[in-house]
């Protein structure tokens, strides 16, 4: 399985450590060429309008929309889950996301930097110990479409969901040394995905 890094900005280097150490070895995207090597991709947090508008700089952007249309397994932290979000509120004008995930996000719903915070959170894998999240000016889970499970929540408000081969967090997972949610992408998201293609 071969799984790209969107590298265009963010938090690039902390996700290919976590894949590294869950067995893959991943590629860093930043070209049309790159991506169309890659079998899943995941999208790092940063800042989300930043990302959307390199993406189209690069020439990536439909071709992203795309894959994912297509059923390519995709992963989004923090600004990943904004970018695959079908809708977003709070919104900067003209903000644009790849989209494939039925569920509406708010962006900054848990502050600003300064209101960033970790927490010991339980994730549905029937896994029974916690996941340490790290929430830096995250979103939340305003509503979930059909189809869209949520796997985990603080005060309520979702901040893990997967529709099918879709899988997104608020948290950032990649800063915690923790790689249970890179295999839960690997593992449960994307093998399986990918198995039923061949």
């Amino acid at each position: 399985m071969k799984v790209g890094v969107l590298a265009l900005q963010g938090d690039v280097r902390e996700h290919i450590s976590s894949l590294i150490a869950c067995g893959v070895t991943p590629m860093s995207i930043r070209r049309p060429v790159e991506l169309e090597q890659v079998d899943a991709l995941v999208l790092p947090g940063g800042e989300s309008t930043t990302i959307a508008q390199l993406s189209e700089v690069f020439g990536i952007f439909e071709q992203i929309k795309d894959r994912i249309a297509d059923g390519m397994p995709i992963y989004g932290s923090c600004a990943g889950m904004i970018l695959l979000a079908n809708e977003i509120l709070d919104a900067k004008q003209g903000q644009k996301s790849f989209g494939g995930l039925d569920i509406t996000v708010r962006r900054n719903a848990f502050g600003r930097q300064v209101d960033s915070f970790e927490s010991d959170i339980a994730f549905d894998d029937g896994a029974a110990n916690l996941v340490r999240a790290v929430f830096i000016r995250a979103p939340w889970v305003e509503r979930v479409g059909a189809g869209v499970r949520v796997l985990a929540s603080v005060d309520e408000h979702p901040v893990a969901v997967r529709s099918q081969t879709i899988f997104a967090t608020s948290f950032h997972p990649e800063l915690t040394g923790d790689h249970r949610i890179h295999r839960y992408f690997i593992e449960e998201v994307a093998r399986p995905a990918l198995e039923k293609v061949k």
